[in-house]
Formats: C-alpha cells, structure tokens, sequence
C-alpha cells in the first residue's frame, strides 16, 4: 500500500475523477476527507469503502468560498490526527464562448470554482505543512484545456492560471519539503459537461473540431493512477511538473 498511513483532502469526490482518487486512495491505506457539495453521493462513496484499508470521512462543503478550503484542511486534522496530500480536483466547465461573447458573471462562476478554490486551499495546505514540518503533496488537476485551445477563453485562462501557480508553487517551497504538481486530463468521461449549461454555438463548433481528433474518453481510474503516483513517494523529486494524460491527444 503506496499511501498506508497517510492522510489527503480530495474535492470534487462526488462523482468521476475524484470518486475514482478517493476509492484508489483508500485501498492503497490512506485515510481521505472526500469533499464535495452533493453530500448524500459522498455518504454513498463512504459506505462503499467501509471495509477499505484507509478510512474515508465526508465534508459537504463548496469550494469556491474561502472558509470552506480552511474547514475541510482543518477537519483532517481534527479527524486524523494529520494531513500529507492535498487534491484539488473540483472544476467546472464555461460555456465553449470565446472571448467576444464571454461574460462577466460566468468569468467569475468559473475562477472562482477552478482557480480562487484551489488557490485558497493550497495556501492553507502549505501553511499547514510548514507548521508540522510535513513533506507534503499537492497535485491540482488541471486540464489540456491550459495548454491547448480545446475550450471556450474562460475555462482554457482558469486552467493555464491554475498550472502557473502550481509551478509557482513548487519553485517556492521546494525547500520546505513541498512538492506541487499537476494532471492535465484530455477526454475523460466525466460529469463535468453538466456543468456547462447551454453551449456558445459558434464556440461550440469550433471547439468540436479538435474534440472531433481525440480518442475515445479514458476513465477517471486513469487519473486515479496518475494522482497516486504524484501523491506516493514513487515521485519523490518530481515537483513543478504537469503530467498530461490524454491517450496522446495533444503530444
């Protein structure tokens, strides 16, 4: 067991990638605060890991508010006695707009969900390392949406802001012990469409042309690897790094 004894915050449990992390992570033994805001699916996801080898403990909360990232940080510890991984995983989609026709209200929907959620969590997390003198991990999930155009201007300027500061991140406190990196999922079959609401068409069809290039959608367990690889000692001197896992989509 890679995790056996450790501790992690993971958002976005509810469904998708970060059920699949959470249910990985509680087999290889370690003991998860599985946050989301639907909170009878993450009851549902505590119930279906009762007789893992890592303990799972729920936290319905939103992250897009500030308090939230500081209480879920603090519930792990209180809950068990530490905390080693932080992942942000919880994201949403825009609406496939470019940037004529983008609007205010969902440039603040979306930063505030992909980025100001994950920036506050990664402050307390660092915060929280420092104090305990723990060597520990944040992985951001971030997407080849921050790297390529394969979404509308606000969701594609969330995950390229969300990559830079998780380099950042790893510059800054790699002295401390705190290693930083990220997943930038391709087509994966998720909820997170859902999210979308009514497309912008002519950003909609544009976007489908490079959607129309990917392979078939990977599963979420595919992420799940990648995460407990980058949580795990197995990566012990790998931090700043951005580990694209898109069945060779955008290579």
């Amino acid at each position: 067991m890679q995790l056996k004894g450790k501790c992690a915050v993971v958002t976005g449990a509810s469904s998708g990638m970060g059920k699949s992390i959470v249910e990985l992570f509680a087999k290889e033994g370690c003991n998860v605060v599985a946050v989301a805001r639907r909170a009878e699916r993450l009851a549902a996801l505590k119930e279906s890991l009762a007789d893992a080898p890592g303990k799972v403990e729920v936290f319905s909360a939103d992250v897009s508010i500030a308090e939230n990232n500081d209480a879920m940080i603090d519930f792990c510890l209180e809950t068990f006695g530490g905390f080693d991984i932080l992942i942000n995983n919880a994201g949403i989609m825009d609406d496939m707009a470019g940037v004529a026709d983008a609007t205010d209200e969902k440039f603040d929907q979306v930063m505030k969900v992909n980025v100001f959620g994950p920036m506050c969590a990664m402050r307390k997390a660092v915060k929280e390392f420092k104090a305990h003198g723990t060597k520990g991990s944040i992985v951001n999930v971030v997407s080849v949406g921050g790297m390529r155009n394969v979404a509308g201007a606000i969701y594609c300027a969330s995950k390229a802001a969300l990559i830079s500061m998780t380099k950042n991140t790893s510059f800054m406190y790699w002295a401390d012990g705190i290693r930083c990196n990220g997943i930038a999922p391709g087509g994966i079959a998720t909820e997170i469409s859902t999210s979308m609401g009514r497309p912008n068409i002519e950003g909609y069809q544009k976007v489908s042309k490079m959607l129309a290039m990917s392979p078939e959608p990977g599963a979420p367990e595919e992420i799940a690897k990648a995460a407990l690889f980058l949580a795990s000692d197995q990566s012990s001197y790998v931090s700043g790094d951005i580990l694209v896992v898109d069945g060779g989509w955008i290579s």
